[in-house]
């Protein structure tokens, strides 16, 4: 414990750290949206375009997360149309994961970026959470709880039925580019905590445990959050403690406290 209350003093573990509370405040609402959209293989492309857009900074000197978010709140907006479509989103996420991975593997090459380089994208590198990330987490533990606390009701509407919100008068595409944008961004800036294949830890197994001791969008967001708070900053401890890589470690953790959460018989669950 003494080893851990050292680390905990350290500049960089303390930025890692801030980074994961405000990340667990915002992301696991995402997931929310995420889960009640049934949008499952959007979260795939974006990981895909915001490997591209650190690529892209990587290349030209600019930087890569604002390079990242950028280009997927545009790529997010983009998807608006497809939303409405008779096929919805799936269909053409095959295609925009396979060409932002393609070019994003081509702009590396090209930026002679080094394997380990390439591999700390892919895995991140929580401890080299940099201020500018956490401005970003920042911003989106304010904004995303604000979007639901206004739109409270028109996101429990379009989250349940898209043709119910239509009916209720809800305006069903401006809401879902609204909530496109902000899917994207939020997975853009959870890239430097968990890398592009671990961002779920984050986003979707708060949100999965949360839906299945929540009853309503109320509770499903509240429980989101606390789960986030615990899976996360309880994964990123216990790697500290034990000298365990934190990406992995917290997917882990996030998994298994999930996976218990599902086994439990409902009728043993808190409503």
């Amino acid at each position: 414990m003494n080893s851990l209350g050292v680390l905990l003093d350290l500049p960089s573990v303390r930025l890692a750290l801030l980074a994961l509370v405000l990340g667990s405040v915002a992301l696991p609402i995402v997931g929310v949206f995420i889960v009640g959209l049934d949008i499952m293989p959007v979260r795939f492309a974006m990981m895909h375009v915001a490997l591209l857009g650190i690529a892209i900074g990587l290349l030209t000197g600019l930087d890569p997360l604002l390079c990242a978010l950028v280009l997927c709140a545009v790529t997010g907006g983009s998807l608006t149309p497809l939303a409405r479509s008779g096929t919805g989103l799936s269909g053409a996420m095959g295609l925009l994961m396979t060409l932002a991975i393609a070019a994003a593997l081509l702009v590396l090459s090209i930026s002679g970026v080094n394997a380990n380089g390439a591999f700390e994208l892919l895995w991140g590198s929580i401890l080299a959470t940099r201020p500018g990330d956490v401005v970003a987490l920042g911003l989106l533990a304010v904004l995303v709880p604000l979007l639901y606390g206004l739109r409270r009701r028109d996101l429990g509407l379009l989250l349940h039925d898209r043709e119910l919100a239509l009916c209720s008068g809800v305006a069903v595409e401006r809401l879902t580019l609204i909530l496109l944008v902000v899917i994207a961004v939020a997975i853009a800036s959870a890239i430097r905590l968990t890398g592009a294949l671990l961002v779920d830890a984050l986003t979707l197994l708060p949100a999965l445990a949360a839906r299945r001791v929540g009853r309503s969008l109320p509770s499903m967001i509240r429980w989101s959050v606390l789960f986030g708070l615990a899976f996360n900053v309880g994964g990123f401890l216990l790697a500290l403690l034990f000298d365990l890589p934190p990406g992995p470690t917290l997917v882990l953790v996030g998994g298994a406290c999930t996976l218990l959460l599902h086994s439990i018989p409902e009728r043993g669950l808190t409503r």
